[in-house]
């Protein structure tokens, strides 16, 4: 449930069409490469290992996804915009040979992760800016979205030492598990005024992941908890997942955004994977279809063609991949990628994509977020690896 504003701009361009304009896998591969090693050029904090939040880093940029409101851009990102670069290394590594050459980059990025554990509170966490430079506060997301890194990087390497802070985070996850409402984590620890679906949905598949390299019956159980949860209180009767649920009077917030149905939609394959029952599987198939209508088509007054907050839509992009590898059909898939292709063909003179995928080339150059950079090479990534 991260708080921003999102300017949308609806274009005539009709998605039918544009789904069936794609590249070949190699020319996907190419432009990940150029996307992954640019971030690490523009974004890169050489002297603390970390990335800055924006570039060009003005130092003036307000940040709007905190509990607090507005936050200025500090000397580096905060754990969110970090956690892209992350992924789109786990993602690089898996390319055809290209194993030896991103290791390195993953274990980097990694190390850069560690920075923002926090051990002065327990259990031990990960807070939303490096310990080192200030006690802030602990996001039960951002520990999700952890979790899951630490596990695509086990899965990429099998170093032990990731499978290990992976569990340790899921630990923190749990302890803000509560009774309230049946279940489920807060947004915040500490805060108990919402129950949102980005929390509890990455904690579903943290544990999920966790499940699926251990074979630990405790996470599977956990994933299936969360997932039960989900689908009580935020998965509407179209098998889309609202935001969130207060949790004083049970009302719940409508609204919609790609990244809580995409992480739903890649558990419900997961869960499928590991059970074979037919219940996850059709769970997942109304799941995507709605999620097609409904952010995909031009609608009056709403995102259109899944022009939603870019890795917001790769979150759902990876539901997408999670369905496509049982069914074999790209259409989901086509449709946001030829989003991103309008995009790349717009970037700026930096070489970076707009925040909206639909806006036209912006000729000022004006500073471009790390998180919706860091997700375009995960994207190509991707889509070279499914060579569809």
């Amino acid at each position: 449930m991260k708080r921003i504003l999102i300017s949308m701009v609806l274009t005539g361009m009709a998605l039918s069409v544009a789904a069936q304009q794609v590249q070949p896998a190699g020319e996907y591969q190419r432009r990940a490469t150029e996307m992954f090693h640019r971030v690490w050029t523009l974004y890169r904090v050489p002297q603390h290992g970390l990335f800055s939040e924006y570039y060009p880093q003005q130092y003036k940029d307000s940040l709007t996804y905190m509990q607090d409101g507005n936050v200025q851009s500090k000397e580096v990102s905060y754990l969110w915009p970090l956690s892209g670069v992350v992924t789109s290394a786990n993602v690089m590594m898996r390319l055809p040979g290209k194993k030896a050459a991103y290791q390195p980059y993953v274990d980097s990025a990694m190390t850069a992760m560690y920075q923002y554990r926090d051990t002065t509170r327990k259990p031990a966490g990960y807070q939303a800016y490096p310990s080192k430079f200030e006690k802030v506060d602990r996001y039960y997301d951002d520990n999700g979205l952890v979790a899951i890194d630490y596990m695509e990087a086990y899965e990429n390497t099998r170093n032990p030492v990731y499978l290990s802070r992976a569990r340790e985070v899921f630990a923190f996850i749990m302890s803000g598990w509560t009774d309230v409402l049946g279940g489920g984590v807060t947004w915040l620890e500490g805060h108990s005024d919402q129950k949102p679906a980005c929390s509890n949905g990455m904690a579903t598949l943290a544990a999920l992941k966790i499940y699926k390299a251990t074979k630990d019956p405790y996470y599977l159980k956990q994933g299936i908890q969360f997932y039960d949860w989900m689908n009580r209180h935020l998965r509407d009767s179209a098998g889309l997942y609202r935001n969130d649920i207060k949790t004083a009077t049970g009302a719940v917030n409508p609204t919609y955004y790609t990244y809580n149905t995409g992480s739903m939609l890649e558990a419900a394959m997961m869960l499928y994977s590991f059970t074979r029952q037919q219940k996850y599987y059709r769970d997942a198939k109304q799941t995507a279809q709605s999620a097609y209508h409904y952010f995909g088509q031009p609608q009056e007054g709403m995102r259109s063609e899944f022009c939603d907050l870019p890795w917001f839509a790769t979150v759902l992009f990876r539901g997408y991949a999670a369905l496509y590898a049982v069914e074999k059909d790209p259409v989901y898939l086509k449709a946001i990628i030829a989003r991103v292709d309008h995009a790349w063909n717009n970037r700026d003179r930096f070489g970076l994509l707009n925040h909206n995928w639909s806006d036209k080339r912006d000729d000022a150059g004006k500073p471009k977020w790390l998180l919706d950079e860091a997700c375009i090479a995960e994207l190509y990534a991707r889509m070279a690896l499914l060579n569809l």
